[in-house]
């Protein structure tokens, strides 16, 4: 059994951002073990969704 975590993101980086600045809202600043795990999960989940720009060489 993996314990990779699979991130679908089938929302715009712009709805994950959204629920990011919501979480740290709701947690006052300071996040317990758990939020920071649904953090973690965010942020990746932005990432995967986030543009990608491609640096001129």
């Amino acid at each position: 059994m993996s314990t990779t975590v699979e991130i679908a993101s089938d929302r715009s980086a712009d709805e994950v951002n959204e629920e990011i600045r919501a979480l740290w809202r709701r947690a006052g600043g300071t996040l317990s073990v758990e939020q920071r795990a649904e953090y973690q999960r965010l942020v990746m989940e932005w990432a995967k969704a986030a543009p990608q720009t491609v640096k001129a060489a």
